[in-house]
């Protein structure tokens, strides 16, 4: 049996489970006031409701660091992980913790438990991140990763889109409890077809087409790199080119994560949105990062297909989507309609999505297949570490349900990102383009 576009096949797969990891991990966050008030995990005795809300971000802060710990130590091990046993493997790995580790939420008593559990889950979702990366180098042609990551991060968009609206219905339907389960036993539902349909890479699977696997492996720099045997952390780590990937994620993916963390909280606690308003709302700023995530993947595959080098079709990318970034970042501080704050958070998100997608394709621009994974999983590392350090600054920031000083601090981040690229990365080029 022959598939045409199966490269396509397995990439489908990957956005689905990145849609399912997306949805599990909101559960928490939609549902928070709820479980705050069934499990009696802040007491509202002789407390204003302007210090409660103090207290509940303050606890929810702390066991997000705890996930956010365990996330991070995931995406520095994961990446090595996926290149020892491969993608196929790793997947059905990061899936199954995750999923069960979601299960597990509903027989949380406690912070204690909440906290336990959640680091499951961050052990879990991370995997796919240095996952991703790493299968692209394996399944596409160079020309085409920044489209298919692109298709990748627009995955994880529509779990942020679909999440307050399957989250209310399940909770509205069977409670809180029943909701970590009923979404949880997806991501081990999805293993099944992902053992079946990604047998092998492209290069031995029995379902490929002959036409379709020249292309990839034609497409591919590192195929006339022989014998890699893959470099160490240590080897990374010694390379200039490596820290683009890792100080521009340190500074860029915090802005994400302040929308993915934050953002249930701050509408609710900003304009008094219930879980029904935020399946109304939370939407729309997802929708700008799924269109960021394609745009920006389709741009630099286009400028790659028109004969633009790979060093000018990234970079244009990134400082495209920067430009888009930074203003609105600025803007939606002094804004104070409700409507008009996530209109503006489409456009935050659209351009973080268009620059981030180019900065995730990098290790496959720099380095060869058994490299790709272990560099991009210490870029989600320093992505996490810089991540921790905003949660922790952030109920300090919005004291007072001041949540300017929020916006401020992403702002400031996207000039740094964009310096830490260009200053190390240098000519973005693969080694393989070097050998003569």
């Amino acid at each position: 049996m022959k598939i045409k576009g199966l490269r396509w096949w397995v990439l489908g797969l990957i956005v689905l489970v990145t849609i399912i990891n997306y949805l599990d991990r909101n559960i928490l966050g939609i549902l928070w006031e709820k479980i705050v008030e069934d499990l009696g995990l802040i007491s509202r005795e002789g407390l204003t409701e302007e210090a409660f809300n103090a207290a509940s971000k303050k606890l929810f802060a702390e066991i997000n660091m705890v996930f956010m710990v365990a996330y991070g130590l995931s995406q520095l091990f994961s990446g090595k992980i996926y290149d020892k046993i491969g993608t196929r493997r790793g997947f059905a790995i990061s899936a199954l913790l995750w999923g069960f580790s979601d299960i597990l939420m509903s027989l949380a008593t406690g912070v204690k438990s909440i906290m336990g559990f959640r680091s499951g889950l961050g052990l879990g979702v991370a995997g796919p991140w240095p996952g991703t990366a790493k299968s692209n180098a394996e399944w596409f042609p160079q020309k085409e990763r920044a489209m298919a990551q692109g298709l990748f991060n627009a995955g994880a968009s529509v779990g942020a889109i679909l999440a307050p609206i399957i989250i209310a219905l399940v909770y509205a339907i069977a409670g809180w409890k029943w909701t970590f389960v009923i979404i949880g036993v997806m991501a081990p539902i999805w293993v099944i077809p992902w053992l079946i349909i990604n047998k092998k890479g492209p290069k031995e699977h029995p379902w490929i087409t002959d036409k379709e696997k020249d292309y990839i492996i034609n497409g591919q720099p590192e195929c006339r790199v022989k014998n890699d045997k893959g470099l160490s952390w240590g080897e990374i780590l010694r390379r200039r080119k490596s820290y683009a990937v890792i100080l521009g994620r340190f500074f860029l993916d915090p802005i994400w994560w302040m929308f993915v963390t934050w953002l249930p909280i701050y509408l609710n606690q900003k304009y008094g949105m219930s879980i029904k308003d935020l399946a109304a709302h939370m939407w729309i700023p997802y929708v700008g990062a799924a269109l960021g995530s394609i745009a920006g993947g389709w741009m630099s595959s286009f400028m790659i297909g028109k004969g633009v080098s790979v060093d000018r079709s990234r970079k244009a990318s990134i400082l495209t989507g920067a430009a888009l970034l930074l203003p609105s970042l600025i803007a939606v501080a002094f804004i104070h309609n409700a409507m008009a704050a996530v209109l503006v958070m489409a456009v935050i998100l659209f351009g973080y999505q268009f620059t981030m997608n180019n900065i995730q394709t990098l290790p496959s621009d720099i380095y060869t297949g058994k490299s790709v994974g272990s560099l991009a999983g210490l870029g989600g590392a320093a992505a996490t570490l810089g991540t921790i350090l905003s949660i922790f600054f952030v109920p300090m920031l919005t004291a007072g349900d001041n949540w300017t000083p929020f916006f401020i601090m992403g702002a400031s981040l996207v000039p740094l990102s964009i310096i830490s690229i260009f200053l190390f990365a240098g000519k973005i080029e693969h080694e393989a383009d070097k050998i003569k």
